[in-house]
Protein backbone atom coordinates (compact mmCIF):
# COMPACT_ATOMS: atom_id res chain seq x y z
CA UNK A 1 0.00 0.00 0.00
CA UNK A 2 1.37 3.33 -0.96
CA UNK A 3 0.54 6.25 1.21
CA UNK A 4 -1.21 9.35 -0.86
CA UNK A 5 -1.07 12.66 0.90
CA UNK A 6 -4.11 14.65 0.66
CA UNK A 7 -3.34 18.90 0.64
CA UNK A 8 -6.58 20.79 1.01
CA UNK A 9 -6.22 24.74 0.32
CA UNK A 10 -10.04 25.84 1.08
CA UNK A 11 -8.83 28.61 3.14
CA UNK A 12 -6.74 30.17 0.09
CA UNK A 13 -7.74 28.97 -3.40
CA UNK A 14 -11.35 28.07 -1.63
CA UNK A 15 -11.39 31.77 -1.01
CA UNK A 16 -10.76 32.85 -4.47
CA UNK A 17 -14.16 31.83 -5.28
CA UNK A 18 -16.59 34.52 -6.48
CA UNK A 19 -18.73 35.36 -3.16
CA UNK A 20 -16.63 33.80 -0.70
CA UNK A 21 -14.65 35.75 1.94
CA UNK A 22 -13.90 34.04 4.96
CA UNK A 23 -12.94 35.88 8.60
CA UNK A 24 -10.29 34.63 10.50
CA UNK A 25 -12.57 33.17 12.97
CA UNK A 26 -14.25 31.11 9.98
CA UNK A 27 -10.67 29.92 9.04
CA UNK A 28 -9.63 29.03 12.29
CA UNK A 29 -13.47 27.12 12.33
CA UNK A 30 -12.70 25.02 8.63
CA UNK A 31 -8.78 24.84 9.58
CA UNK A 32 -10.20 22.28 13.00
CA UNK A 33 -12.88 20.73 10.82
CA UNK A 34 -9.98 20.03 8.04
CA UNK A 35 -7.79 18.69 10.95
CA UNK A 36 -10.67 16.06 12.46
CA UNK A 37 -11.29 15.00 8.67
CA UNK A 38 -8.10 13.78 8.57
CA UNK A 39 -5.90 15.63 6.02
CA UNK A 40 -2.50 16.36 5.68
CA UNK A 41 -1.55 20.20 4.95
CA UNK A 42 -4.09 22.94 5.53
CA UNK A 43 -3.09 25.93 3.40
CA UNK A 44 -3.83 28.58 5.41
CA UNK A 45 -3.45 31.42 2.83
CA UNK A 46 -1.16 34.14 1.60
CA UNK A 47 0.35 36.26 4.59
CA UNK A 48 0.71 39.47 4.01
CA UNK A 49 -1.43 39.55 0.88
CA UNK A 50 -4.48 40.61 2.98
CA UNK A 51 -5.38 41.41 6.33
CA UNK A 52 -7.72 38.50 7.13
CA UNK A 53 -4.55 35.80 6.00
CA UNK A 54 -2.07 37.57 8.57
CA UNK A 55 -4.75 37.77 11.19
CA UNK A 56 -5.29 33.48 10.86
CA UNK A 57 -1.60 33.06 10.95
CA UNK A 58 -1.40 35.30 13.34
CA UNK A 59 -3.15 33.02 15.90
CA UNK A 60 -3.17 30.27 13.37
CA UNK A 61 -4.56 26.84 15.44
CA UNK A 62 -3.07 24.23 16.83
CA UNK A 63 -3.19 21.70 14.06
CA UNK A 64 -2.24 17.56 13.86
CA UNK A 65 -1.95 18.36 9.66
CA UNK A 66 1.00 20.50 8.59
CA UNK A 67 -0.30 24.59 8.38
CA UNK A 68 0.70 25.50 4.92
CA UNK A 69 1.40 29.18 3.98
CA UNK A 70 1.37 30.20 0.27
CA UNK A 71 2.77 33.25 -1.52
CA UNK A 72 5.22 33.19 -5.20
CA UNK A 73 8.64 33.15 -5.53
CA UNK A 74 11.26 36.11 -5.39
CA UNK A 75 11.07 38.44 -8.13
CA UNK A 76 13.63 39.18 -10.46
CA UNK A 77 16.51 41.87 -9.60
CA UNK A 78 16.44 40.98 -5.78
CA UNK A 79 17.63 38.15 -3.76
CA UNK A 80 15.96 35.97 -1.83
CA UNK A 81 16.52 37.11 1.57
CA UNK A 82 15.53 40.61 0.47
CA UNK A 83 12.11 39.73 -1.10
CA UNK A 84 9.58 41.83 1.46
CA UNK A 85 6.67 39.48 0.03
CA UNK A 86 9.02 36.02 -0.01
CA UNK A 87 9.48 37.50 3.73
CA UNK A 88 6.13 37.85 4.74
CA UNK A 89 5.14 34.48 4.05
CA UNK A 90 8.38 32.63 5.97
CA UNK A 91 7.07 35.48 9.13
CA UNK A 92 4.08 33.22 9.13
CA UNK A 93 6.03 30.59 11.00
CA UNK A 94 4.31 28.00 9.34
CA UNK A 95 5.95 24.02 9.17
CA UNK A 96 5.80 24.51 5.44
CA UNK A 97 5.53 26.83 2.63
CA UNK A 98 4.09 26.84 -0.50
CA UNK A 99 5.21 28.80 -3.56
CA UNK A 100 3.54 29.15 -6.65
CA UNK A 101 5.97 30.11 -9.67
CA UNK A 102 5.80 29.90 -13.60
CA UNK A 103 6.41 26.97 -15.77
CA UNK A 104 5.08 28.11 -18.81
CA UNK A 105 7.74 30.17 -20.66
CA UNK A 106 5.13 32.01 -22.47
CA UNK A 107 3.83 33.46 -19.15
CA UNK A 108 7.52 34.18 -18.59
CA UNK A 109 8.29 36.52 -20.71
CA UNK A 110 4.83 37.93 -21.02
CA UNK A 111 3.10 37.79 -17.50
CA UNK A 112 6.48 38.46 -16.05
CA UNK A 113 8.80 40.33 -18.05
CA UNK A 114 12.03 38.02 -17.74
CA UNK A 115 14.14 35.90 -19.38
CA UNK A 116 13.50 31.74 -19.02
CA UNK A 117 16.91 31.95 -17.04
CA UNK A 118 15.80 34.10 -14.43
CA UNK A 119 13.07 32.37 -13.88
CA UNK A 120 14.71 28.99 -13.33
CA UNK A 121 16.71 31.35 -10.95
CA UNK A 122 14.11 32.60 -9.50
CA UNK A 123 12.65 29.18 -8.85
CA UNK A 124 16.15 27.38 -7.18
CA UNK A 125 16.64 30.58 -5.34
CA UNK A 126 13.21 30.75 -3.28
CA UNK A 127 13.58 26.95 -2.68
CA UNK A 128 16.80 27.35 -1.23
CA UNK A 129 15.75 30.32 0.45
CA UNK A 130 12.77 28.35 2.65
CA UNK A 131 15.04 25.32 3.53
CA UNK A 132 17.31 27.41 4.44
CA UNK A 133 15.31 28.67 7.33
CA UNK A 134 14.42 25.08 8.10
CA UNK A 135 10.61 24.78 6.37
CA UNK A 136 9.32 22.24 4.20
CA UNK A 137 9.46 23.52 0.98
CA UNK A 138 6.07 23.11 -1.62
CA UNK A 139 6.35 23.92 -5.69
CA UNK A 140 3.20 24.48 -7.41
CA UNK A 141 4.17 24.59 -10.83
CA UNK A 142 1.90 27.20 -12.41
CA UNK A 143 0.61 26.44 -15.71
CA UNK A 144 2.65 23.39 -16.31
CA UNK A 145 0.43 21.11 -18.25
CA UNK A 146 0.22 24.22 -20.83
CA UNK A 147 4.02 24.93 -20.34
CA UNK A 148 4.64 21.35 -20.71
CA UNK A 149 2.49 20.75 -24.57
CA UNK A 150 4.17 24.19 -25.85
CA UNK A 151 7.71 23.64 -24.09
CA UNK A 152 8.27 20.32 -22.71
CA UNK A 153 12.12 20.96 -22.09
CA UNK A 154 11.90 24.18 -20.62
CA UNK A 155 8.50 23.64 -18.26
CA UNK A 156 10.68 20.17 -17.18
CA UNK A 157 13.92 22.62 -16.43
CA UNK A 158 11.43 24.56 -14.04
CA UNK A 159 10.25 21.62 -12.24
CA UNK A 160 14.09 20.01 -11.98
CA UNK A 161 14.67 23.69 -10.54
CA UNK A 162 12.50 22.97 -7.69
CA UNK A 163 13.38 19.82 -7.22
CA UNK A 164 17.06 19.96 -7.04
CA UNK A 165 16.98 22.86 -4.50
CA UNK A 166 15.17 20.73 -2.12
CA UNK A 167 11.60 20.78 -2.82
CA UNK A 168 10.23 18.31 -0.81
CA UNK A 169 6.79 18.51 -2.85
CA UNK A 170 6.52 19.12 -6.94
CA UNK A 171 2.60 19.80 -7.57
CA UNK A 172 1.66 20.02 -11.21
CA UNK A 173 -1.05 22.90 -11.88
CA UNK A 174 -3.63 22.87 -14.63
CA UNK A 175 -4.28 26.44 -13.45
CA UNK A 176 -6.74 27.00 -16.18
CA UNK A 177 -8.36 23.75 -15.78
CA UNK A 178 -8.46 22.93 -19.54
CA UNK A 179 -6.33 19.56 -20.11
CA UNK A 180 -8.25 16.63 -20.34
CA UNK A 181 -7.71 13.43 -17.93
CA UNK A 182 -6.03 11.11 -20.58
CA UNK A 183 -3.30 14.07 -20.90
CA UNK A 184 -3.06 14.61 -17.43
CA UNK A 185 -1.88 10.95 -16.54
CA UNK A 186 0.06 10.66 -19.50
CA UNK A 187 1.70 13.90 -19.04
CA UNK A 188 2.14 13.13 -15.32
CA UNK A 189 3.60 9.85 -16.70
CA UNK A 190 6.21 11.22 -18.54
CA UNK A 191 7.40 13.42 -15.87
CA UNK A 192 8.47 10.89 -13.71
CA UNK A 193 10.04 9.70 -16.15
CA UNK A 194 12.36 12.21 -16.75
CA UNK A 195 12.89 11.58 -13.12
CA UNK A 196 10.72 13.67 -10.88
CA UNK A 197 10.09 11.00 -8.03
CA UNK A 198 6.26 9.78 -7.74
CA UNK A 199 6.33 10.34 -3.98
CA UNK A 200 7.64 13.66 -4.55
CA UNK A 201 4.96 14.73 -7.58
CA UNK A 202 1.61 16.43 -6.53
CA UNK A 203 -1.80 17.04 -8.88
CA UNK A 204 -3.58 20.83 -8.48
CA UNK A 205 -6.57 20.66 -10.88
CA UNK A 206 -9.44 23.21 -11.72
CA UNK A 207 -12.98 22.44 -12.77
CA UNK A 208 -13.35 24.50 -15.98
CA UNK A 209 -14.00 21.61 -18.07
CA UNK A 210 -15.64 19.35 -15.27
CA UNK A 211 -13.33 16.89 -14.72
CA UNK A 212 -11.09 17.97 -11.57
CA UNK A 213 -11.68 14.92 -9.83
CA UNK A 214 -11.25 13.42 -12.88
CA UNK A 215 -8.00 14.67 -13.42
CA UNK A 216 -6.73 14.42 -9.96
CA UNK A 217 -7.66 10.31 -10.17
CA UNK A 218 -5.46 10.51 -13.38
CA UNK A 219 -2.77 11.65 -11.88
CA UNK A 220 -2.64 9.41 -8.75
CA UNK A 221 -3.20 6.36 -11.76
CA UNK A 222 -0.07 7.51 -12.79
CA UNK A 223 2.15 7.45 -9.93
CA UNK A 224 1.65 11.17 -8.40
CA UNK A 225 1.44 10.66 -4.10
CA UNK A 226 -0.03 14.27 -3.53
CA UNK A 227 -3.55 15.35 -4.24
CA UNK A 228 -4.73 19.12 -3.75
CA UNK A 229 -8.38 20.18 -3.35
CA UNK A 230 -10.81 22.25 -1.36
CA UNK A 231 -13.99 21.12 0.17
CA UNK A 232 -16.92 21.67 -2.22
CA UNK A 233 -14.80 22.33 -4.63
CA UNK A 234 -14.53 25.53 -3.72
CA UNK A 235 -12.06 27.84 -6.10
CA UNK A 236 -11.26 30.26 -8.72
CA UNK A 237 -13.74 30.80 -11.63
CA UNK A 238 -15.15 26.89 -12.04
CA UNK A 239 -13.20 26.01 -8.56
CA UNK A 240 -11.08 23.03 -7.72
CA UNK A 241 -10.97 19.43 -7.60
CA UNK A 242 -13.37 18.66 -4.56
CA UNK A 243 -11.77 16.85 -1.66
CA UNK A 244 -15.42 15.78 -0.91
CA UNK A 245 -15.36 13.55 -3.87
CA UNK A 246 -11.91 12.30 -3.88
CA UNK A 247 -11.46 11.45 -0.49
CA UNK A 248 -14.68 8.68 -0.51
CA UNK A 249 -13.54 8.08 -3.64
CA UNK A 250 -9.89 7.02 -3.18
CA UNK A 251 -10.73 5.56 0.11
CA UNK A 252 -13.86 2.97 -1.23
CA UNK A 253 -13.10 2.74 -5.08
CA UNK A 254 -10.98 0.88 -6.79
CA UNK A 255 -7.87 0.67 -7.67
CA UNK A 256 -7.35 3.05 -5.20
CA UNK A 257 -9.04 1.52 -2.22
CA UNK A 258 -7.07 -1.41 -2.47
CA UNK A 259 -3.28 0.50 -3.56
CA UNK A 260 -3.19 3.77 -1.35
CA UNK A 261 -3.79 4.77 2.19
CA UNK A 262 -4.53 8.36 3.29
CA UNK A 263 -5.08 9.85 6.91
CA UNK A 264 -8.76 9.81 6.89
CA UNK A 265 -10.34 6.84 8.59
CA UNK A 266 -13.30 5.32 8.00
CA UNK A 267 -14.60 6.76 11.37
CA UNK A 268 -13.71 10.67 10.04
CA UNK A 269 -14.97 9.32 6.66
CA UNK A 270 -18.42 9.24 8.27
CA UNK A 271 -18.38 13.15 9.11
CA UNK A 272 -17.75 14.05 5.89
CA UNK A 273 -21.87 14.94 4.89
CA UNK A 274 -22.36 17.13 8.11
CA UNK A 275 -18.65 18.85 7.11
CA UNK A 276 -19.69 19.65 3.98
CA UNK A 277 -22.71 20.88 5.37
CA UNK A 278 -21.03 23.04 7.63
CA UNK A 279 -18.84 24.69 5.46
CA UNK A 280 -22.11 25.73 3.03
CA UNK A 281 -23.50 27.24 6.74
CA UNK A 282 -20.59 29.56 7.08
CA UNK A 283 -21.07 30.47 3.29
CA UNK A 284 -24.46 31.16 4.14
CA UNK A 285 -24.85 28.78 0.35
CA UNK A 286 -27.56 26.07 -0.39
CA UNK A 287 -25.85 22.73 -0.32
CA UNK A 288 -25.57 21.33 -3.21
CA UNK A 289 -28.29 19.02 -3.68
CA UNK A 290 -26.23 16.87 -6.36
CA UNK A 291 -23.31 16.56 -4.97
CA UNK A 292 -21.36 13.38 -5.26
CA UNK A 293 -21.64 11.37 -1.92
CA UNK A 294 -22.24 14.13 0.16
CA UNK A 295 -25.93 15.84 -1.70
CA UNK A 296 -29.48 15.82 -0.63
CA UNK A 297 -29.74 13.85 -3.50
CA UNK A 298 -27.03 11.66 -3.69
CA UNK A 299 -29.06 8.51 -2.41
CA UNK A 300 -32.79 9.35 -3.56
CA UNK A 301 -34.72 7.09 -5.26
CA UNK A 302 -37.44 8.49 -7.01
CA UNK A 303 -38.92 5.84 -9.56
CA UNK A 304 -40.87 3.07 -8.20
CA UNK A 305 -39.08 0.64 -10.09
CA UNK A 306 -35.70 1.90 -8.38
CA UNK A 307 -37.20 2.07 -4.77
CA UNK A 308 -38.63 -1.56 -5.57
CA UNK A 309 -35.33 -2.87 -6.01
CA UNK A 310 -33.83 -0.93 -3.33
CA UNK A 311 -36.17 -2.53 -0.87
CA UNK A 312 -34.71 -6.15 -1.61
CA UNK A 313 -30.91 -5.31 -2.25
CA UNK A 314 -29.72 -1.52 -1.53
CA UNK A 315 -26.93 -2.13 -3.85
CA UNK A 316 -28.65 -2.35 -7.14
CA UNK A 317 -29.22 1.87 -7.02
CA UNK A 318 -26.41 2.28 -4.65
CA UNK A 319 -22.78 2.88 -5.67
CA UNK A 320 -21.46 3.00 -1.80
CA UNK A 321 -23.43 2.65 1.36
CA UNK A 322 -24.84 5.99 2.42
CA UNK A 323 -23.59 5.85 5.84
CA UNK A 324 -20.13 5.60 5.07
CA UNK A 325 -19.86 9.23 4.11
CA UNK A 326 -22.53 10.40 6.58
CA UNK A 327 -25.20 10.68 4.50
CA UNK A 328 -28.54 8.66 4.58
CA UNK A 329 -31.13 6.70 1.77
CA UNK A 330 -34.04 9.26 0.62
CA UNK A 331 -37.06 7.67 -1.33
CA UNK A 332 -38.77 10.53 -2.53
CA UNK A 333 -42.57 10.93 -2.73
CA UNK A 334 -44.44 12.39 -6.00
CA UNK A 335 -47.23 12.04 -8.57
CA UNK A 336 -44.75 9.13 -9.81
CA UNK A 337 -44.92 7.11 -6.83
CA UNK A 338 -46.34 3.68 -6.07
CA UNK A 339 -46.84 0.97 -2.83
CA UNK A 340 -42.95 0.40 -2.76
CA UNK A 341 -41.85 4.09 -2.67
CA UNK A 342 -44.46 4.52 0.09
CA UNK A 343 -43.70 1.73 1.88
CA UNK A 344 -39.65 2.43 2.05
CA UNK A 345 -40.73 6.30 3.01
CA UNK A 346 -42.39 5.52 6.16
CA UNK A 347 -40.29 2.14 7.35
CA UNK A 348 -36.82 4.60 6.53
CA UNK A 349 -39.25 7.17 9.09
CA UNK A 350 -39.58 4.63 11.86
CA UNK A 351 -43.58 4.30 10.79
CA UNK A 352 -44.67 0.59 10.78
CA UNK A 353 -47.38 0.31 8.41
CA UNK A 354 -49.10 -3.13 7.73
CA UNK A 355 -48.89 -4.02 4.03
CA UNK A 356 -52.93 -4.34 3.56
CA UNK A 357 -53.33 -0.68 5.95
CA UNK A 358 -56.23 1.40 3.66
CA UNK A 359 -54.35 4.57 5.04
CA UNK A 360 -51.39 3.75 2.51
CA UNK A 361 -53.96 4.18 -0.36
CA UNK A 362 -54.93 7.27 1.56
CA UNK A 363 -51.64 8.73 1.35
CA UNK A 364 -50.98 8.06 -1.98
CA UNK A 365 -54.11 10.07 -3.47
CA UNK A 366 -53.68 12.89 -1.07
CA UNK A 367 -50.21 13.27 -2.18
CA UNK A 368 -51.30 13.13 -5.92
CA UNK A 369 -54.19 15.85 -4.74
CA UNK A 370 -51.57 17.74 -3.09
CA UNK A 371 -49.22 18.06 -6.11
CA UNK A 372 -52.31 18.61 -8.74
CA UNK A 373 -52.63 21.50 -6.31
CA UNK A 374 -48.98 22.71 -6.45
CA UNK A 375 -46.87 20.85 -3.73
CA UNK A 376 -44.26 19.27 -4.52
CA UNK A 377 -43.11 15.91 -2.18
CA UNK A 378 -40.21 14.76 -4.01
CA UNK A 379 -37.81 17.59 -2.36
CA UNK A 380 -39.64 18.01 0.83
CA UNK A 381 -39.45 14.79 2.60
CA UNK A 382 -39.98 16.62 5.90
CA UNK A 383 -43.99 17.72 5.10
CA UNK A 384 -44.72 14.09 3.33
CA UNK A 385 -43.64 12.29 6.30
CA UNK A 386 -46.03 14.59 8.36
CA UNK A 387 -48.38 14.32 5.43
CA UNK A 388 -48.76 10.50 6.16
CA UNK A 389 -48.35 11.35 9.81
CA UNK A 390 -51.59 12.70 9.88
CA UNK A 391 -52.90 9.99 7.96
CA UNK A 392 -52.13 7.36 10.02
CA UNK A 393 -53.12 8.93 13.36
CA UNK A 394 -49.64 9.73 14.26
CA UNK A 395 -48.87 13.27 14.13
CA UNK A 396 -48.36 15.00 17.26
CA UNK A 397 -50.22 17.68 18.38
CA UNK A 398 -47.03 19.70 20.36
CA UNK A 399 -48.17 23.33 19.73
CA UNK A 400 -51.52 24.47 17.59
CA UNK A 401 -51.05 28.24 15.83
CA UNK A 402 -53.93 30.71 16.31
CA UNK A 403 -52.92 33.20 14.01
CA UNK A 404 -50.34 35.42 12.91
CA UNK A 405 -49.71 39.20 11.71
CA UNK A 406 -47.28 40.65 9.63
CA UNK A 407 -46.35 44.14 9.07
CA UNK A 408 -43.92 45.67 6.13
CA UNK A 409 -43.10 49.38 6.87
CA UNK A 410 -40.94 51.91 5.15
CA UNK A 411 -39.11 54.18 7.67
CA UNK A 412 -36.13 56.34 8.62
CA UNK A 413 -33.19 54.59 10.30
CA UNK A 414 -31.27 56.18 13.16
CA UNK A 415 -28.55 57.41 9.91
CA UNK A 416 -30.97 59.22 8.28
CA UNK A 417 -31.31 56.07 5.55
CA UNK A 418 -34.53 54.76 4.59
CA UNK A 419 -35.11 50.84 4.91
CA UNK A 420 -37.53 48.51 5.42
CA UNK A 421 -38.31 46.88 8.13
CA UNK A 422 -40.51 43.91 9.11
CA UNK A 423 -42.39 42.77 12.31
CA UNK A 424 -44.45 39.52 12.78
CA UNK A 425 -46.55 38.23 15.84
CA UNK A 426 -47.26 34.96 16.27
CA UNK A 427 -49.75 33.49 18.92
CA UNK A 428 -49.53 29.96 19.42
CA UNK A 429 -51.34 27.08 22.16
CA UNK A 430 -48.92 25.10 24.44
CA UNK A 431 -51.45 23.06 25.99
CA UNK A 432 -53.22 25.16 28.07
CA UNK A 433 -51.42 27.64 27.76
CA UNK A 434 -51.60 30.76 25.43
CA UNK A 435 -47.87 32.31 23.86
CA UNK A 436 -48.14 35.41 22.12
CA UNK A 437 -44.33 36.03 20.46
CA UNK A 438 -43.50 39.36 18.92
CA UNK A 439 -40.26 40.25 16.94
CA UNK A 440 -38.59 42.12 13.80
CA UNK A 441 -36.39 41.41 10.96
CA UNK A 442 -33.77 43.49 11.94
CA UNK A 443 -30.26 41.74 12.27
CA UNK A 444 -26.93 42.21 13.75
CA UNK A 445 -26.08 44.57 10.71
CA UNK A 446 -29.08 46.77 10.88
CA UNK A 447 -30.28 45.44 7.73
CA UNK A 448 -33.75 43.99 7.30
CA UNK A 449 -33.73 40.88 6.75
CA UNK A 450 -37.13 40.35 5.60
CA UNK A 451 -40.43 39.32 6.25
CA UNK A 452 -39.81 35.37 6.49
CA UNK A 453 -36.99 35.87 8.73
CA UNK A 454 -39.67 38.35 10.63
CA UNK A 455 -42.34 35.41 11.12
CA UNK A 456 -39.64 32.77 11.58
CA UNK A 457 -37.78 34.26 14.56
CA UNK A 458 -41.47 35.08 16.11
CA UNK A 459 -42.62 31.60 15.90
CA UNK A 460 -39.55 29.96 17.19
CA UNK A 461 -38.90 32.78 19.73
CA UNK A 462 -40.78 30.86 23.03
CA UNK A 463 -42.08 27.01 22.51
CA UNK A 464 -41.99 26.30 26.16
CA UNK A 465 -40.49 22.78 26.75
CA UNK A 466 -38.70 22.62 22.99
CA UNK A 467 -36.93 25.93 22.19
CA UNK A 468 -33.29 24.32 22.87
CA UNK A 469 -34.84 21.81 20.12
CA UNK A 470 -35.55 24.62 17.77
CA UNK A 471 -32.43 26.92 18.73
CA UNK A 472 -30.46 24.57 16.76
CA UNK A 473 -32.07 25.09 13.40
CA UNK A 474 -30.66 27.06 10.63
CA UNK A 475 -32.63 28.50 7.91
CA UNK A 476 -30.23 27.46 5.16
CA UNK A 477 -32.59 28.23 1.76
CA UNK A 478 -35.24 29.80 0.58
CA UNK A 479 -37.27 28.68 -2.85
CA UNK A 480 -40.45 30.10 -4.56
CA UNK A 481 -41.84 29.30 -7.53
CA UNK A 482 -45.22 30.53 -9.15
CA UNK A 483 -47.14 27.48 -10.35
CA UNK A 484 -50.04 28.55 -12.70
CA UNK A 485 -50.74 31.70 -14.62
CA UNK A 486 -53.18 35.21 -14.10
CA UNK A 487 -55.81 34.55 -10.81
CA UNK A 488 -55.09 30.77 -10.71
CA UNK A 489 -51.86 31.34 -9.54
CA UNK A 490 -50.16 29.86 -6.63
CA UNK A 491 -46.67 30.24 -4.68
CA UNK A 492 -44.80 27.28 -3.97
CA UNK A 493 -42.14 27.62 -1.49
CA UNK A 494 -39.54 25.26 -0.66
CA UNK A 495 -37.59 25.61 2.72
CA UNK A 496 -34.24 23.84 3.78
CA UNK A 497 -32.89 23.74 7.01
CA UNK A 498 -30.09 22.31 9.32
CA UNK A 499 -29.23 21.93 12.84
CA UNK A 500 -25.97 21.41 14.82
CA UNK A 501 -26.27 17.86 14.68
CA UNK A 502 -26.03 18.14 10.85
CA UNK A 503 -29.38 16.51 9.71
CA UNK A 504 -30.88 18.34 6.77
CA UNK A 505 -34.34 18.28 6.12
CA UNK A 506 -37.06 20.25 3.39
CA UNK A 507 -40.37 21.41 3.70
CA UNK A 508 -43.27 22.98 1.40
CA UNK A 509 -46.19 24.92 1.60
CA UNK A 510 -48.70 26.09 -1.24
CA UNK A 511 -51.23 29.30 -0.80
CA UNK A 512 -51.64 32.17 -3.53
CA UNK A 513 -50.14 33.86 -0.91
CA UNK A 514 -46.94 34.23 -0.48
CA UNK A 515 -46.67 34.29 3.32
CA UNK A 516 -49.05 31.81 4.36
CA UNK A 517 -46.77 29.18 1.89
CA UNK A 518 -43.69 30.43 4.26
CA UNK A 519 -45.69 29.73 7.22
CA UNK A 520 -47.04 26.50 6.27
CA UNK A 521 -43.48 25.62 5.60
CA UNK A 522 -42.21 26.90 8.61
CA UNK A 523 -44.45 25.40 11.07
CA UNK A 524 -43.86 22.08 9.06
CA UNK A 525 -40.10 22.40 9.65
CA UNK A 526 -40.05 22.52 13.49
CA UNK A 527 -42.79 19.89 13.96
CA UNK A 528 -40.57 17.49 12.11
CA UNK A 529 -37.85 18.60 14.20
CA UNK A 530 -39.74 17.65 16.99
CA UNK A 531 -40.97 14.45 15.99
CA UNK A 532 -37.16 13.17 14.54
CA UNK A 533 -35.22 14.29 17.94
CA UNK A 534 -38.05 12.63 20.12
CA UNK A 535 -39.67 15.27 21.84
CA UNK A 536 -43.02 14.35 23.99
Amino acid sequence: MSRLTLYDTTLRDGQQTQGVQFSATEKAEIAAMLDALGVDYIEGGWPGANPTDSEFFASAPRTRATMTAFGMTKRAGRSAANDDVLAAVLDAGTRAVCLVGKTHDYHVTEALGITPDENLTNIADSVVHVVTQGREAIFDAEHFFDGYEANPSYALDCLRAAHDAGARWIVLCDTNGGTLPDRVGAITRQVIAAGIPGKRLGIHAHDDTGNAVACSLAAIAAGARQVQGTLNGLGERCGNASLTSLIPTLMLKEPFRSTLTTGVTPEALATLTRVSRRLDEILNRAPLRVAPYVGASAFAHKAGLHASAILKAPQTYEHVDPSTVGNARIIPMSNQAGQSNLRARLTEAGIEVAPDDPALARILSTVKDREDQGYAYDSAQASFELLARAELNALPAFFEVERYRLTVERRMNAMGRRISVSEAVVVVRLGDQRVMSVSDSIGANGEDAGPVNALWRALGKDLGPWQALIDEMTLADFRVRIIGAGTDAVTRVTIDFTDSRGTAWSTVGVSPNIVDSSFEALVDAIRWKLIRDGAA
